[in-house]
């Protein structure tokens, strides 16, 4: 190889090391990197930023706009408790909600469909003392399953369909893809509705033992000295047999040792931290004993505490909260809200809380001002934030003209009377004309960490393509798999691309194998075409750790997952994914 090309797959081995242990955000990575490869000499500049350029990345944004307006309206809101209302077994329940999800992301963006219906579906869980864990990461894999049947479904899709128009080739149509997708959709919800209910642990079948799967916050309180408790035992003050909560340790730093576990009979003293862990509402109900503070106290006497609400807020992968701990950040300043607990998935969270550092996945219960929501929702910090006692307003007057404009883009995209792009940019425009959404708010719904990641990918691929690294893994997949057959070739291009969604974006991943799909194509005979669209599929079949897709880290938190429950379901799934993305391929684009 050429050393234009070693330094290639340099560059994308750095790359993909940094986006697996979430070292830097993926923006940055996939932005860094293509710049270089441009100082490197390897790209001119308008290879380097191509993707800038590509109708992709446009086309995702406006897409971002509709999915965001049916959001705001709250339009699929009232359809989604009803049915869950009428489930009267696990399977119905979860039939109830899965094909609506899955059929409206196949038209929509899936990440504001979960991040809408996640709150909805915690508080009827909660309501009808069934198991949220049931729900939500079938929840989280339905949207990415409904995003493989049209061309609009996931942005994935849409990267892949702008490669191959750079790459001299149709975009993909509307429903193009479908005969690939659909097949996996079915398959994939069938095995959903079969599986989740032996697979999925229940997270909420023990809500008093918490020394089980209960979702469990740290809270962290401290005596108030010369308070009611200073002086007092812990079996004395109350705290020994409280319901949905366990005092875990006593931070005690006058001596700077941890009485832990805590007998009845220990002395309490002023200044100690105590240590309590338990359900959201639990924790929360300890403010109100007289003798403790909660940590997060001091950073509520600026706020207005009668019209402060408490929020759920889960840490994403391009959060800059990842890797920081509160106090590095200044967490209050920035935000406008005060942690009063921290739940993570894996483990119990050890430390100070304002000293632990942050990890995708996190959920924060944060006190703030009712305004936090609306500030911090559609942006990079925070993948999801929800009220705890209490939905937000939702602008149902606007319903009618969003999904109105909705419907519209998709006709006009699926019948051909225009392109996706320009259908989607129309219905943006129209929405703002219409009044549904401002200009501020269209800024807030359009994720710019995913748009860089797709611009940025494209030059990473260019790269790839130019310096004949394509070539060469094309001919070591041939080399290795080709006496097996042509099946085992595309099998291996299909696993790569698996084994690649895993560790870094779904969509660097696409970009990333995009190349080495057409050139494998091109040995075996194949339709190139045919060939990117599996890559892309497989590309969403994301469904085997939380970091994988961003649904899926989102409901990390709220269901009370471990990170090994997403492969205990996942795993047929991607097994399902594969094999018909495999069979389709073979059977439809195979010359």
């Amino acid at each position: 190889m050429s050393w234009e090309a070693w330094f290639t797959l340099a560059v994308v081995a750095v790359s993909v090391v940094l986006l697996s242990r979430e070292i830097l955000i993926p923006s940055v990575v996939m932005f860094g990197a293509a710049v270089l490869l441009l100082v490197a000499g390897v790209l001119e500049p308008e290879e380097a930023f191509v993707g800038f350029s590509n109708p992709a990345p446009i086309t995702v944004a406006a897409l971002y706009v509709l999915a965001g307006a049916i959001e705001r309206s709250g339009v699929l809101l009232p359809l989604m408790q009803s049915l869950l209302g009428g489930g009267r077994s696990e399977r119905r329940t979860l039939g109830r909600l899965l094909l609506p999800a899955a059929g409206s992301s196949a038209f929509l963006n899936n990440t504001p469909i979960v991040a809408m219906l996640v709150p909805a579906v915690s508080r009827w869980s909660n309501r009808t003392g069934g198991s949220v864990s049931a729900l939500l990461m079938p929840l989280s894999f339905a949207a990415i399953l409904g995003g493989m049947i049209t061309v609009i479904g996931t942005s994935t899709n849409i990267v892949v369909s702008g490669l191959l128009e750079g790459a001299g080739y149709e975009p993909i149509g509307f429903f193009e893809i479908t005969r690939l997708g659909l097949p996996v959709a079915l398959a994939g919800l069938t095995l959903l509705l079969v599986l989740s209910p032996m697979l999925l642990p229940n997270r909420q079948a023990a809500r008093l033992d918490l020394a089980g799967d209960v979702r469990e916050f740290v809270l962290d309180v401290r005596v108030v000295k010369g308070g009611p408790l200073d002086g007092t035992t812990v079996e004395k003050a109350g705290l020994r047999a409280l319901q949905g909560v366990f005092l875990v340790q006593i931070d005690r730093e006058s001596e700077r040792r941890i009485i832990a576990p805590v007998a009845p009979t220990v002395g309490l003293r002023g200044g100690d931290r105590l240590r309590f862990v338990g359900r959201a509402g639990d924790v929360l109900d300890l403010q109100s004993t007289r003798g403790l503070e909660p940590e997060a106290a001091e950073h509520l006497r600026d706020l207005d505490t009668s019209r402060v609400r408490f929020f759920e807020a889960v840490v994403g992968s391009a959060s800059p909260l990842v890797g920081r701990s509160m106090a590095e950040i200044g967490f209050r300043a920035r935000y406008g809200a005060a942690v009063f607990a921290i739940h993570r998935a894996d483990h119990r969270v050890v430390g100070k809380l304002g000293k632990v550092r942050l990890r995708v996945g996190d959920t924060l219960l944060l006190v703030a001002e009712p305004g936090f929501r609306a500030r911090w929702q559609d942006r990079s910090d925070f993948l999801l934030v929800s009220r705890l006692d209490g939905t937000e307003p939702v602008r149902s007057e606007k319903a009618p003209l969003a999904v109105g404009v909705a419907v519209l883009v998709v006709v006009a995209a699926a019948t051909g009377v225009t392109d996706i792009l320009e259908a989607s940019l129309v219905g943006a425009l129209a929405l703002l004309l219409l009044g549904v959404m401002s200009p501020t708010e269209m800024r807030g719904v359009v994720d710019l960490n995913v748009l860089v990641v797709i611009a940025s990918s494209f030059g990473v691929g260019a790269a790839i393509l130019k310096t004949g690294l394509a070539d060469q893994v094309a001919d070591v997949i041939i080399g290795g798999l080709g006496g097996l057959g042509h099946w085992a070739v595309l099998l291996g291009v299909i696993l790569a691309t698996v084994a690649l969604t895993e560790t870094v974006t779904n969509n660097a991943a696409a970009v990333l194998m995009f190349p080495i799909a057409v050139q494998v194509a091109g040995h075996v005979g194949g339709d190139p075409r045919g060939f990117a669209m599996a890559v892309a599929v497989v590309a969403s079949a994301s469904f085997l750790t939380p970091i994988g897709y961003q649904t899926n880290t989102m409901v990390w938190g709220p269901g009370g997952y471990r990170f090994t429950d997403y492969a205990r379901l996942g795993a047929p799934l991607t097994a399902v994914a594969v094999v018909i993305a495999l069979g389709t391929t073979l059977r439809f684009y195979l010359i």
